[in-house]
């Protein structure tokens, strides 16, 4: 399953993760295993080892461990789903943060939308093909293999499994793969990539609602009452499909506001000032040249840094003339230094690659033109 991270979120790959640990790089591409993932483990070796112990009788406590093996198979079966989309987004230019495997399966994190709708189907497209290639080879591999009964069985329940991740993945709703297929219909067709994703969305949507009553139709009427495994199961995957549809809804409400958001529009005059200034004196010229931020420069005159704001007003103001500016400001990385032409998402993709409060606008010559606070595009956002 492929996933677009937030663009105003760090770009690290390396970024910590509470609950999660680093197994191994695929590609440049951290892959993360969630604490949550060895819960659902286990209850895949809890419900497969009546099976083992049926097919394959006398491994006593040996049964649970194999039975772990196929997890532990089932999920590595997952991860190769996931390098499947990291590669086709990595063919096509698209930064991807991490693959994590969790309690529900796998997760790849790209951090940008693919630029064109075919772009769009050939990401998404590729996990779902995968696992059901992983299920074919798996049940070509039943068929003509002969003993052991353990291989035998662990060939059967991977291409059964790999089957059913596969055409689930398929399902016509955000945020499953099928989904974003179904946005890259509506997107090829409407010429319209947020329409795309309200149409998926709300049929995720449909989708959780129907996972969510599946255990009392279907399994129901076929073999009598759902146990409790199944309303659990259909429960999670019912959430999930409904958080994931829901931030996809969210998503398209906030892009389609995105054009009308502009740099220059947006931009602080700023007040140019010496590091060693007290930080008084500064904000007094601030407020007499009726500017909005302050600019450290140095003794050529170019800028070095940039004021923060929240620090300013944290600082009481009986302190501040004996603070220099210098301590309060953010020395100037390549990051923080914006086209004032940048608008809608891409000014938004631009901050979201430095994370910060403040950001130097400049003309395409170089000219300082302003600053752009974060704050003030939030606000922009909000009041469109």
């Amino acid at each position: 399953m492929v996933h677009d991270v937030e663009k105003n979120a760090p770009s690290r790959a390396a970024q910590r993760r509470p609950g999660a640990v680093q197994i191994a790089r695929v590609v440049g591409v951290p892959v993360y295993v969630n604490v949550s993932w060895i819960l659902v483990a286990l209850l895949i070796a809890y419900v497969f080892r009546p099976v083992v112990d049926e097919q394959v009788p006398g491994l006593g406590v040996w049964s649970f461990v194999a039975a772990l093996g196929f997890a532990v198979l089932l999920y590595a079966s997952v991860l190769v789903h996931e390098i499947a989309h990291v590669l086709v987004a990595r063919k096509f230019d698209l930064p991807v943060r991490a693959i994590t495997l969790q309690f529900l399966g796998g997760l790849s994190e790209i951090e940008s939308e693919p630029q064109t709708p075919w772009r769009e189907f050939a990401v998404a497209v590729v996990g779902p093909l995968t696992s059901l290639g992983i299920s074919g080879l798996a049940a070509l591999g039943h068929t003509v293999v002969s003993g052991p009964a353990l291989l035998e069985l662990a060939l059967f329940q991977l291409a059964w499994a790999n089957l059913l991740v596969g055409l689930f993945n398929l399902l016509p709703g955000l945020p499953l793969d099928g989904g974003r297929l179904l946005r890259a219909g509506v997107w090829a067709v409407t010429k319209q990539p947020h329409l795309g994703t309200a149409v998926a969305g709300w049929a995720g949507r449909v989708v959780a609602a129907v996972v969510l009553l599946l255990p009392w139709t279907l399994l129901a009427s076929t073999w009598g009452a759902p146990s409790l495994l199944h309303i659990v199961w259909s429960v999670f995957l019912a959430m999930f499909m409904w958080a994931g549809s829901s931030q996809a809804l969210m998503s398209a409400k906030i892009r389609r506001k995105l054009p009308a958001i502009h740099a220059r529009t947006l931009a602080r005059r700023g007040v140019p000032v010496s590091s060693e200034l007290p930080l008084s004196e500064a904000v007094r010229r601030a407020q007499e040249a009726h500017a909005g931020s302050l600019v450290v420069v140095g003794s050529d005159g170019r800028p070095t840094g940039l004021v923060s704001e929240a620090a300013v007003l944290a600082t009481p103001e009986h302190r501040r003339p004996w603070i220099s500016v210098g301590d309060v400001a953010r020395r100037i990385e390549p990051g923080l230094v914006l086209d004032v032409r940048l608008t809608g998402e891409a000014l938004v993709r631009a901050m979201g690659g430095t994370p910060a409060t403040e950001y130097l606008l400049v003309e395409p010559d170089g000219r300082v033109f302003g600053v752009l606070a974060t704050a003030d595009v939030d606000g922009a956002l909000a009041r469109t």
